[in-house]
């Protein structure tokens, strides 16, 4: 295959420049080209003479054939491949060397490094050696340490075993002072070993050491009890020796001898109570100690100052037995004094409080209790009770025992006093609401209405006038004012001449039941808990209504039924106004015994006789025991209401009798049309001839013309209140119009011809209300006396209620607090 080719490109080779046809024509400037590099091969020729000096020179070829030159071009090529590559050969044999250079440093690292390893085997072995020497050393300093510590430590648990012979000798010497540093540390180092002896019960002899331990620790007590107890009998003796002045005048010489001696005692102790109380918070033992301390202390007090202080506050009861607020204040503050004097004095020598001291103070407020508590259960005046709560609410508890830690004690004593008083409080206020109010007996005074409203409006009248007089007079000295000091002045007179509160509502115008029962209630809301307030609140308003009620039914008999109702009303409106005030709730819960089911029960164990001793569920013994338990119910009372339903029924009943009194013969013939039955004619009744209804008719509007002056009048008399009065009047004069609004239309659906409606001459509704109007304002424009006064009285009221509002329904302004 190799063969063909060649001469596949012999035979092309020799077609390149054919004469004809030629494979690669050479163009001129390629052929011009060849012949300079020809030329420049010539010229190089110099150089590759040069070049190949050491080689050997051949004989020019000799190129016959195409394959002569072929075989020639390949022999050149090589040659030229061989010059071109020496450099390449020469580096390519440097790096020979090199590569062989490496070689051999390679051997000899490889000799170095095993001779390295040889080296490094033999220093572990010398270094595990070593190493194992240190670790011998070690374990040889850390066992000889260890034995040293087992022997400090057992030299040091030795130490409390061989100090009980030295501590007993040291708390038996007899120069030690109980008073001294020297001997708390005797203290502190038997208490250590204790400890120590109780930490580590274990041990053999710890139970026969803690013993001796705890005989140490007791001994060194009893010392200290002995030494306080000393101390505080010298102190005890130096105030109740007979040589010392106890002169209860003499208030500086009385302190200097109850409480200067143990304070001057105080120094001696506070080194030895100190260190106890510092023991007593983690020690019992200790802590025992200090309760006994204390209470030797307390008992000491007792007995120096318990008496004195008793004496001191029965002298202060018996020198204000009449005035017992005064005397409730001075034994307080006599108390109060002592207990400060007494915790001042305790401070000296504790820093703690204890149970002894509060039981010691204790037993002092119990001589104020039962110096006190005598007077106060035998007060009957409920200004004087309510007075002493107020007193021991206030003064002692609020400003001084809430704000003294010290009159702790006196508190208690302060609260049993309050509570004792409230409780004789509400038991007098009971018997003063029953006697005072329910069971009063009124005087004729106190019935006298409507004579007492027109006296106190006479009165107010005169001083009226008396204030405008007065008025007058300035004016005529300012006539030569400027303008506007004269319209100020004016000012000033219209605001005289303004309508003022009745004088019948000044509170000293009420009737006694009702101020007695606000002014009651008014004390006892400052004095008792808002439950207990309650309670008798409502009480005292159920009381207060009924004996208005009894009032008003005598004041009925005694005048008219409007004079009573009238004062019923204006009373209760005063009750419910005044009460509105109080932040409570008159409501109680009433609990009451419902025994119906028992009743039914006992009818149904009556008819069932035979099954008494029946074995089945039908036993009626069983059934009357199982369903005849009364059935407990529970009632809320609110006496705010029942004022409100008391008032209502009093004002429709009012409202009844008054248009009974104006309208009566209408009424009277309207229930007669009522009352007949539905087979019977209306016109066939001789009562209902159209000249008997005519003559009721014009009785009616009579009535309604002599009484309605009088009516308003008492109104005005007794309520005092415009808008109250309007509200009143309204419905009354609604129930007027109404009656007649009725029989006109009874007469237009009954058989009545349009000749007996004209007989009738009932007016119509719009005529009525101009009718009362006018009659109004008649009454407003003359004298007129209240309902069922027969003597005119000298002046009247100027008019409340003009005959615009009368007609336009709307209530005029008000000047009292008195409205529904």
């Amino acid at each position: 295959m190799d063969t063909m080719t060649l001469k596949e490109i012999q035979s092309k080779l020799l077609l390149w420049e054919a004469a004809e046809e030629p494979l690669a024509p050479l163009t001129s400037s390629q052929r011009e080209t060849i012949l300079d590099l020809e030329s420049l091969l010539n010229n190089d020729e110099e150089l590759y003479e040069k070049e190949e000096e050491n080689v050997v020179e051949s004989d020019s070829p000799n190129i016959n054939t195409v394959y002569d030159f072929l075989d020639f071009y390949n022999n050149l090529n090589e040659q030229n491949l061989k010059v071109n590559d020496c450099l390449y050969e020469a580096y390519y044999k440097q790096l020979e060397d090199r590569k062989n250079e490496c070689a051999s440093l390679t051997d000899q690292i490889t000799g170095t490094l095993s001779s390295l390893n040889k080296l490094s085997d033999e220093y572990k072995l010398v270094s595990d050696k070593t190493d194992a020497l240190h670790t011998m050393s070690e374990q040889l300093l850390a066992d000889q340490t260890k034995l040293s510590n087992i022997g400090d430590d057992i030299k040091q648990k030795l130490h409390y075993f061989t100090q009980v012979e030295h501590l007993s000798q040291r708390l038996n010497s007899p120069t030690m002072s109980v008073n001294s540093d020297t001997f708390f540390n005797v203290l502190s180092k038997i208490d250590e070993c204790l400890d120590f002896m109780r930490a580590n019960t274990g041990y053999k002899e710890a139970h026969a050491y803690t013993v001796k331990y705890r005989h140490l620790q007791s001994r060194g007590m009893s010392l200290i009890r002995s030494y306080v107890n000393h101390v505080l009998n010298q102190a005890t003796e130096q105030v109740l020796s007979p040589d010392e002045p106890h002169d209860s005048e003499s208030v500086d010489m009385a302190y200097a001898v109850y409480f200067g001696k143990f304070q001057a005692a105080a120094p001696k102790l506070r080194l030895v109570i100190t260190e106890v109380e510092k023991r007593a918070e983690n020690n019992e033992d200790y802590g025992l100690l200090l309760s006994d301390i204390q209470r030797e202390y307390a008992s000491r007090r007792h007995r120096v100052a318990g008496g004195p202080t008793a004496g001191a506050l029965a002298v202060a009861g018996n020198k204000h037995a009449r005035d017992h607020c005064a005397m409730l204040r001075a034994a307080c503050s006599l108390l109060a004094l002592a207990m400060r004097d007494e915790c001042a004095l305790y401070d000296h020598f504790f820093s703690q409080t204890s149970q002894a001291l509060e039981d010691y103070l204790q037993s002092l407020s119990t001589g104020l209790y039962e110096t006190l508590r005598p007077h106060i259960i035998h007060i009957n005046h409920l200004e004087t009770l309510a007075e002493l709560c107020v007193i021991l609410k206030v003064e002692v508890i609020e400003e001084q025992v809430n704000n003294d830690p010290a009159l702790q004690a006196l508190g208690g004593v302060a609260r049993a006093l309050l509570q004792d008083t409230q409780e004789r409080l509400v038991f007098r206020a009971h018997v003063h609401l029953r006697a005072d109010v329910l069971h009063y007996k009124p005087a004729p005074g106190d019935l006298a209405y409507p004579d007492k409203l027109e006296m106190m409006e006479q009165i107010a009248l005169s001083l009226q006038e008396q204030s405008l007089r007065r008025s007058d007079s300035r004016n005529s000295l300012v006539s030569d004012m400027s303008s506007t000091s004269q319209e100020v002045a004016n000012i000033n007179v219209e605001a005289q001449r303004r309508p003022q509160a009745s004088p019948a509502d000044l509170h000293g115008m009420w009737y006694p039941g009702v101020r007695r029962t606000l002014a009651a209630l008014s004390r006892l809301y400052r004095c008792l808990e808002k439950r207990v307030f309650q309670g008798l609140a409502q009480e005292a308003i159920s009381l207060c209504v009924q004996s208005v009620a009894n009032a008003a039914n005598q004041i009925s008999a005694l005048k008219t039924s409007i004079d009573g109702e009238l004062f019923q009303i204006k009373h209760l409106l005063i009750l419910r106004e005044q009460i509105a005030p109080f932040q409570v709730d008159f409501v109680i819960k009433e609990t009451s015994l419902d025994f119906s089911n028992m009743k039914n029960a006992a009818y149904g164990f009556i008819q069932k006789p035979r099954q008494i001793f029946t074995m089945n569920s039908n036993n009626t013994l069983l059934e009357f025991l199982l369903e005849g338990t009364p059935l407990v119910k529970e009632h809320l009372l609110d006496s705010r209401k029942e004022v409100d339903r008391q008032l209502k029924s009093c004002c429709e009943l009012f409202i009844k009798d008054a248009t009974r009194i104006m309208v009566g013969p209408l009424i009277e013939l309207i229930d007669k049309v009522q009352l007949l039955q539905p087979t019977e004619q209306l016109k066939m009744q001789p009562w209902a001839a159209p000249s008997q209804i005519a003559i009721a008719v014009q009785e009616a509007q009579k009535r309604i013309k002599s009484t309605l002056a009088p009516l308003q009048r008492s109104m005005q008399l007794y309520l005092s209140n415009k808008e109250t009065e309007f509200i009143l009047f309204r419905p009354i004069r609604n129930n007027v119009v109404g009656y007649f609004v009725q029989l006109e239309q009874l007469l237009k659906t009954s058989e009545y011809s349009y000749d007996d409606i004209i007989i009738v001459a009932c007016p119509t509704p719009e005529q009525m209300s101009v009718f009362i109007s006018s009659a109004s304002l008649i009454s407003h424009n003359e004298p007129v006396l209240p309902y069922g006064r027969k003597k005119q009285i000298t002046s009247a009221r100027k008019p409340s209620v003009t005959n615009t509002q009368e007609k336009s329904d709307k209530p005029p302004e008000h000047s009292s607090n008195q409205s529904l």
